[in-house]
């Protein structure tokens, strides 16, 4: 697969992971009050890249998994966990941010209350949506269990909650690299792992390729995060569709910490890692080895 092909297959997965997104996110709605549910709408259906929804398919199908339809249900749940983050990530308390994927934020249009309570209910409705779809893929109904776990630990204080608490703690101060690692690791890295793990257990995958994956995931997640941090230092705030800047709000990041060449070198090196985990197993991955790439070749 070359680069070409791979924008082609990215445009397709998006449509297909948003319809999944609209459908879930209208049933949430007819459960919760209107102006709830506009700010969910709001919050999961902007203008994102999915990439942790579209890891989730890709790994699914290429360790063999066959319901093409129910799996993007499945990874719809991801994005939903995601989108609450960044809900909650954007207020006051925490950055404070005025844009956030081109558009004003949640909590600009519908107010901190509630967009704290709308995030808040995305937790459990990503909970139920995982376990519902997980049931009729490979998995099969024990399996399912093992997915939303994976989904829970990935999204709590083990993993990203616990690396935007490190986050926020860390502001004002110099990280030293196992710091920034283990914040970035947490933050970033543990959602888009859980995507890639999900896909694979959801198939039925075996043990060392679940494993192989997790690996390749924790990898592009720091190499996602490093080259955030350089796009942060190189792009505007127009194109990247987000401000403030981890800069601006002064945290440690990886242009900070090693200087722009060496941090473009820090993050190929982790993409080498992820490629070589891969590597590993018995697998025909074309779209995984195209899409590491991408993670460290992208504008946005």
């Amino acid at each position: 697969m070359d680069y070409l092909e791979l924008k082609e297959y990215l445009g397709a997965e998006m449509l297909c992971v948003d319809k999944a997104l609209d459908q879930a996110i209208t049933f949430i709605e007819s459960e919760l009050e209107s102006d709830i549910g506009d700010a969910i709408r709001h919050g999961v259906m902007s203008d994102g890249k999915r990439l942790r929804p579209i890891l989730c398919t890709t790994a699914y199908r290429e360790c063999g998994g066959q319901a093409e339809k129910t799996v993007y249900d499945l990874s719809a749940s991801l994005e939903m966990i995601h989108a609450y983050s960044l809900m909650h990530d954007d207020l006051p308390c925490m950055d404070d941010a005025e844009l956030r994927r081109g558009q004003a934020t949640t909590h600009s249009v519908f107010g901190e209350d509630v967009t704290i309570r709308a995030a808040a209910a995305l937790i459990p409705a990503a909970a139920r949506q995982a376990l519902q779809s997980a049931r009729k893929l490979e998995c099969g109904a024990s399996g399912a269990a093992v997915v939303v776990q994976e989904l829970l630990e990935a999204a709590g204080a083990g993993g990203m909650v616990g690396g935007q608490w490190l986050d926020l703690l860390g502001e004002g101060q110099t990280l030293s690299p196992k710091e920034l690692d283990e914040l970035h690791g947490r933050k970033t890295g543990a959602l888009l792992t859980a995507s890639l793990v999900m896909g694979a257990l959801a198939a039925a995958a075996e043990t060392e390729t679940v494993s192989a994956l997790a690996s390749y995931g924790h990898s592009i997640g720091l190499a996602f995060q490093i080259t955030d941090d350089v796009l942060d230092a190189t792009q505007s705030a127009e194109l990247l569709g987000k401000n403030p800047s981890d800069v601006d709000l002064d945290k440690s990041t990886y242009v900070g910490l090693y200087g722009l060449d060496q941090a473009k070198e820090h993050a190929r090196e982790r993409i080498a890692d992820a490629l070589g985990a891969l590597e590993s197993i018995d697998i025909d991955a074309p779209v995984l080895t195209v899409l590491a790439r991408y993670v460290i070749e992208r504008e946005r």
